[in-house]
């Protein structure tokens, strides 16, 4: 097995740094999200949830799965859960609804 050169060191490195920050980034913004629920507005909620999306495919993408891959896994869980009748489907539709905005945008 051959020896790492000190760039390749580097990048594992800084690669493993950028994915621990990534995931202390997501846990801070689940933080603020819930906080922002107890006494903030919409404009806060929406950018708390905006870094947390931002944050989720980030963080995939440092430990190797591609922002393609993520949005079918999205797509698929949602299928899923719709067929399964998960309680969020059974009593509002949030989940079609989801999906269906997500298929919209591929028009």
């Amino acid at each position: 097995m051959g020896i790492l050169n000190s760039k390749t060191q580097v990048d594992i490195a800084k690669n493993l740094r950028t994915i621990e920050w990534l995931k202390a980034e997501l846990v801070e913004s689940v933080a603020a999200l819930l906080k922002s629920l107890l006494k903030a507005g919409d404009e806060a909620i929406s950018d708390c949830l905006a870094t947390i999306m931002i944050t989720t495919y980030i963080l995939g993408k440092r430990v190797g799965v591609n922002f393609q891959y993520i949005d079918f896994k999205v797509e698929s869980t949602l299928k899923l859960s719709i067929n399964e009748a998960h309680e969020v489907e059974k009593w509002y539709g949030d989940l079609s609804a989801l999906l269906a905005y997500l298929e919209s945008k591929k028009k």
